[in-house]
């Protein structure tokens, strides 16, 4: 397939800049995969379409402060968007600068750090923070949240709350997995008053979550690998709601590709598993997991748009997101929900 197949026009004002006042005030398009029907809901009717003994999958990723700002050794200004900790005092990073930094570099970031530029391959830098203290709590101190390229305002206060899920632990990802950002405590209480079961997996979403797929045929693309856990417990709670005929619904494409790859890691079969995935999921994919997504709108001619192509059908995703559009429903980071049922 052609990147072209994954294009359309979105009007800039449709794109969110700020979160909804309240976290489950959202609107929420429901998208059958197999009639292609759409319907218009509210976020908070999502109850409504669950029932006792479903399973819910939330990632609990925690958005780190992963955005420093400064300049090289030669005064030419820069910004590093760190994608992963390595270890104490190593970490993989993005550069943005007018001239790519060589191995040897020194950057002095947020007027307080001294960095070695170690190595580059392909986008990404090894970096390494000349500081007796860890990456992690320098990052903390000085760093910034890095919200989307598309959210076009510095971060405030209320970001650093707002671009968090409520049920965010394991700090690690650089984006926010954004379709828990709807979810409110009053919210999860309800689903598990209900009867729905609530399951966590890790995958810890990287800055290639937003780099734009640059070849024309998409099997030519190559995802940036990201960490992932699915735990025995999260395995067994989907295990148990299939023998019982309950349903599985993945919070967010982060979380539905956490659950995939420990599936193909496993043969095929849902596994317990940890490691690091590349997975990419586009028309033809044999989905193994879940039978229902919520998501968010994706950008046009990414990674993303295409995997909830495979899961609904591409012609399906193309009238929903015209729909959408038609609609005036909010896109990306901090818009609207899409309840999606996967096409048989």
């Amino acid at each position: 397939m052609k990147i072209q197949d994954f294009d359309f026009d979105l009007p800039a004002g449709l794109i969110a800049q700020f979160p909804p006042e309240q976290r489950s005030s959202s609107r929420m398009l429901h998208l059958h995969g197999a009639s292609g029907e759409l319907r218009d809901a509210l976020f908070a009717d999502l109850p409504r379409y669950l029932s006792a003994g479903d399973v819910m999958v939330f990632n609990d990723t925690r958005v780190i402060k992963a955005r420093l700002c400064g300049v090289k050794d030669s005064g030419g200004k820069v910004e590093v968007m760190v994608e992963r900790v390595l270890d104490a005092h190593c970490a993989l990073a993005v550069i943005r600068a007018s001239h790519a930094p060589q191995p040897g570099t020194l950057l002095f970031l947020a007027d307080a750090l001294t960095v070695t530029v170690l190595a580059r391959e392909h986008d990404f830098y090894t970096l390494r923070f000349e500081h007796a203290d860890t990456v992690s709590e320098l990052l903390e101190r000085y760093g910034s949240l890095p919200l989307p390229p598309y959210i076009a305002r510095p971060a405030t206060q209320a970001d650093e709350a707002r671009y968090q899920t409520v049920y965010a632990r394991q700090a690690g990802a650089v984006a926010a997995p954004t379709a828990g950002l709807h979810f409110d405590e009053a919210m999860l209480a309800a689903l598990r008053a209900m009867g729905v079961v609530i399951a966590q997996v890790t995958l810890h979403v990287g800055a290639g979550t937003f780099q734009p797929v640059r070849v024309e045929d998409i099997a030519d693309h190559r995802m940036h690998r990201e960490i992932f856990h699915v735990p025995a417990e999260t395995v067994a709670a989907i295990r148990a709601a299939k023998a019982a005929g309950g349903r599985v619904l993945a919070v967010g494409t982060t979380t539905l590709r956490a659950l995939e790859a420990a599936a193909a890691a496993g043969g095929g079969e849902l596994q317990p598993g940890y490691g690091d995935t590349d997975i990419f999921i586009t028309p033809g994919y044999r989905l193994r997991v879940v039978e229902r997504l919520l998501t968010n709108f994706h950008l046009p001619r990414s990674t993303l748009l295409m995997l909830v192509s495979a899961f609904a059908g591409l012609e399906h995703i193309r009238r929903a997101y015209q729909h959408a559009i038609e609609q005036h429903y909010r896109f990306f980071s901090y818009g609207d929900a899409m309840l999606i049922e996967r096409r048989p």
